[in-house]
């Protein structure tokens, strides 16, 4: 079955959006290696530039709760294990 090429009454897409100066699959390998969207709440985001301005945020906490757990050693964070299944007891 084919579909009509041509303008829709549907088409999201405006003539005044240009993309000659598009990349095909510009981040193509990024999304294949995995991404981590993250939204932001309205009140939190108004607060930050852009996304580098996050990260540099973002890893300043990181470094501060490292250096200020008293008692705790400076390990990296690591990622928790899945419980592993168990049988029901009888």
């Amino acid at each position: 079955m084919s579909h009509p090429i041509g303008p829709d009454a549907n088409d999201d897409m405006l003539p005044e959006y240009d993309f000659t100066q598009g990349v095909r699959g510009k981040h193509h390998q990024a999304y294949k290696a995995g991404t981590n969207v993250v939204f932001l709440d309205p009140d939190v985001a108004a607060a930050f530039a852009d996304s580098t301005s996050v990260n540099q945020a973002l890893r300043l906490l990181l470094k501060l709760a490292k250096e200020s757990v008293p008692g705790r050693p400076n390990n990296r964070m690591q990622r928790t294990r899945p419980a592993q299944a168990t049988k029901p007891r009888r």
